[in-house]
């Protein structure tokens, strides 16, 4: 199903561990209308980053997935609104989250949570949005793996 011009319902509900495991990764109906949110949200990312392609790691995640994947149970995954990606033609994931801030300073896109997720290490971008009228925290992080467990720094880190 075609959710916007450039994402489909396969790719934001598709999961190599769910493919690897045997794992359903069946969203509810509620869940069809907020993946189809995000979808739209990275509409508004794509063309920011000057309309090159995308190719999207993990945004829904069913229960089990998510726990398979060690997310977190309050994971913006769960519902599909949070979208971990690369753009390689554009740059780097944090030259992607600096454009994708500069953007939201100037009031050109709205997120919840923006992470630039193990950039020494190659690395992706997680976004995540809120349904409307809620506004997002706007907040910025980067996590990096210090002994072996996940850290979330403040801000972004190059």
């Amino acid at each position: 199903m075609q959710l916007t011009p450039h994402f489909t319902l396969r790719e934001l509900t598709y999961s190599a561990t769910a493919a690897r495991q045997g794992l359903a990764n069946l969203p509810a109906q509620a869940d069809i209308e907020h993946i189809r949110h995000t979808a739209q949200r990275m509409e508004q990312v794509r063309s920011l980053l000057g309309d090159v392609p995308i190719t999207v790691l993990s945004c829904y995640r069913s229960e089990q997935v998510n726990k398979a994947v060690g997310g977190s149970p309050t994971s913006a995954h769960r519902h599909g609104l949070a979208c971990d990606f690369v753009a390689p033609k554009f740059g780097s994931p944090l030259a992607i989250c600096q454009a994708i801030e500069a953007a939201r300073a100037v009031g050109h896109i709205a997120f919840d949570q923006l992470i630039c997720e193990f950039p020494h290490s190659g690395g992706w971008v997680h976004i995540g949005f809120r349904l409307p009228p809620a506004h997002g925290r706007s907040q910025l992080l980067t996590a990096i793996k210090r002994d072996g467990h996940t850290v979330y720094l403040p801000g972004l880190q190059p």
